[in-house]
Formats: C-alpha cells, structure tokens, sequence
C-alpha cells in the first residue's frame, strides 16, 4: 500500500472544481474497462467527459475526495429520468480510484453527497448498482438506503448479462410533491 493512504490520512471531500475534470475522466475509464460499475465498453473521450462533467458543475452536483493533495475519488448525483415528475428524484454515482478502496473514500463521499442532495431539496436517491457489486451495496445499506428490486438481465458486458439492484434512500418528508408522501 501506497504510505500517503494509510487509514489515518485525512479524506477531504469538496465540491467538484473544473480543474478536476482530467481526474475524474481517469476513474470514470478506469471503471469502464475494468469492472461493471459503467455499463459500457467505450472510454470517455476528454470531450464527452468535458460536457459530462460540466453538467454536475452547473448543477452542483459533483463532488470529490482528496487524500495527500490528490484526487482519490469523486461522487455526483443527476437526475433519474428525465420527465417531470421525476424531478425530486436522483441517482447517485460514488468512484473510487483504483488502489485506493478500503479507506474510508466511498463512506465520506456518500455521506456528503446524501447531504448535498438533501440541501439542494431533492426527495429521494437512487442507487442503480450492478447486482454483484456486494461492496457498493453494502455502501449503500450502512447509510439507509434500501433494496426495493433486482431487474435481472437488464444489460450486457464482458460477455455476460448482468442484473441491476435498485436501492433507494428518502431524504425527508418536507417537500411539496403536490400530493401525499407514500413512505
């Protein structure tokens, strides 16, 4: 293990900067040809990650981790779908870099992110996570967020199908949906 992450360095958490763009491009692509976090076998291109990330940016909705000066994870959420009616709801993404697991990243990053989302007046966050993915699950369940399915065979990489568990976190009862809450 890399000394400058011993378990006793300091994770920064702060919002996204564009200076962070080129990191975070890095994690994402890591993720991609590596593992089934990112549904897809093509890299981000530096522009395709350039408007990706811009739009957190504008949103706010970006946020990174630093252990030592570096950029050792990053976490954003977006809209679920695109309609409307969905718009209280998010998704939540949280990456960290390869290496660098184990040491807390994912847990700060989660933790502010469900505090951004909250501030910003959303109502709920979706996890959409890789079924076997049992370290991002059990991520999700320590900060509340609960399995509501698995959608088997749902997408396709490395050859092989793979199912998507939907996990969910209710931020508060305080917002106006235009009707009762159900949860």
């Amino acid at each position: 293990m890399n000394p400058i992450y011993e378990r006793s360095d300091v994770v920064t958490v702060r919002p996204a900067r564009p200076g962070d763009a080129e990191a975070v491009r890095a994690i994402r692509n890591h993720a991609i040809e590596h593992s089934t976090a990112l549904w897809t076998e093509t890299p981000q291109s530096p522009a395709e990650g350039a408007v990706w990330f811009a739009a957190h940016l504008e949103r706010g909705s970006a946020l990174v981790a630093e252990v030592a000066g570096e950029v050792a994870g990053f976490a954003a959420y977006g809209p679920w779908r695109e309609l409307t009616g969905y718009r209280h709801t998010v998704e939540d993404s949280v990456y960290v870099r390869e290496g660098r697991q184990g040491l807390g990243i994912g847990s700060a990053l989660l933790a502010a992110l469900i505090a951004s989302a909250r501030e910003a007046g959303h109502h709920v966050v979706i996890a959409g996570i890789e079924a076997e993915n049992t370290a991002s699950v059990r991520l999700h369940e320590r900060f509340g967020f609960e399995q509501v399915g698995t959608v088997r065979e749902v997408g396709t990489k490395f050859g092989r199908w793979l199912d998507l568990t939907l996990m969910r976190l209710p931020l508060g009862r305080d917002g106006d949906a235009g009707g009762t809450t159900t949860d």
